[in-house]
């Protein structure tokens, strides 16, 4: 399953951990992807949407 949110696409983003003696190596920060059940056409419907998503009111739980 990809970590991205079904409603806005938000995905993780890239970037280096830097240890003391500045050896940098790949690391990622994952989206806070929640899975909500959502009104969607019709009925209702098992969605995974990002937390930002949901506290702004993008999505009408049902």
């Amino acid at each position: 399953m990809a970590q991205k949110c079904e409603l806005c696409g938000k995905g993780p983003q890239f970037g280096n951990n830097i240890s003391h003696a500045h050896n940098t190596t790949r690391r990622r920060w994952n989206v806070n992807l929640q899975s909500v059940k959502a009104k969607a056409e019709g009925g209702s419907k098992r969605i995974r949407v990002c937390a930002s998503c949901i506290k702004s009111g993008k999505i009408v739980k049902g």
